[in-house]
């Protein structure tokens, strides 16, 4: 079993309990429930920060255009964004598909959920910032912008879906080895690492918190693998990483969804 975080639907505080990441269950006295027994709320308090081109993929991916204009070279600080509040959905909340819009690219994301205020962390430490795990769909609007990422591309209302919990620090053993796999429709369309980051977990952290403060409960991504494929309305999205369990939504026409996000 492994030590991890809820936030359950309608209560205040995140509840402290024992899961099973495998099979994606959680251990609530003497009974084991699915998931999908349980109405899960989002269990981030923070601001979400997502990375571009940390995956050696997605930059060797650009080829000689990183050389090209607006660009000018390969990046050499990383590449952050804001996913805002109105973004968040939680575990089996529906994913809205704008109007006009056919697909929408699914982002497989490990989520670092800070633990104690970060400033000018040293990578031997950095670790030690972190409060625990979790699995972001970092949902967006399929583009060329990779630079600049577009607010209408990624900021769009329940575009980063998280959970199902967080995972305590202590239960991963490397963060930096972590298998990662998407389905959609039950069918593998994807499957990465986190070994094949640029920067580590423990230097990405150094290195944005060089120029700027992580507070307790934001959240950092480290990055999406290069390939993300692409889901359109019906389609059911399950993110799987190993050791912190997996992420399910159904992507759904924005206007058939309520003002709770489920379908």
């Amino acid at each position: 079993m492994t030590r991890a975080r809820i936030k359950v639907l309608g209560e205040r505080n995140l509840a402290l309990v024992d899961v099973h990441a495998g099979t994606n269950t959680v251990v609530l006295g003497n009974r084991v429930l699915s998931v999908n027994e349980i109405q899960f709320d989002n269990p981030i308090i923070g601001t979400v920060y997502g990375t571009l081109l940390n995956y050696k993929g997605a930059l060797e991916k650009l080829g000689d255009a990183v050389n090209d204009k607006p660009y000018g070279s390969p990046p050499l600080a990383p590449i952050l964004y804001i996913k805002p509040a109105n973004t968040f959905k939680h575990y089996g909340a529906a994913i809205p598909m704008p109007p006009g819009i056919e697909k929408l690219e699914i982002g497989a994301a490990l989520g670092l959920v800070i633990g104690k205020l970060a400033v000018a962390v040293d990578e031997k430490n950095a670790l030690n910032y972190v409060a625990g795990y979790t699995i972001v769909n970092d949902v967006s609007v399929p583009n060329e912008s990779v630079y600049r990422p577009g607010v209408q591309h990624k900021a769009r209302d329940g575009f980063c879906p998280i959970g199902p919990w967080i995972i305590d620090c202590h239960e991963v053993e490397n963060p930096d080895d972590l298998a990662i796999r998407v389905f959609i429709n039950g069918i593998l369309q994807q499957e990465n690492s986190t070994s094949n980051l640029i920067r580590s977990v423990s230097r990405l952290l150094a290195d944005v918190t060089e120029f700027m403060t992580l507070s307790p409960g934001d959240v950092l991504l480290v990055g999406v693998p290069e390939d993300a494929p692409q889901a359109k309305v019906g389609d059911k999205v399950r993110i799987e990483i190993a050791g912190i369990g997996s992420l399910e939504n159904v992507i759904v026409d924005e206007s058939e969804i309520n003002g709770r996000g489920k379908i």
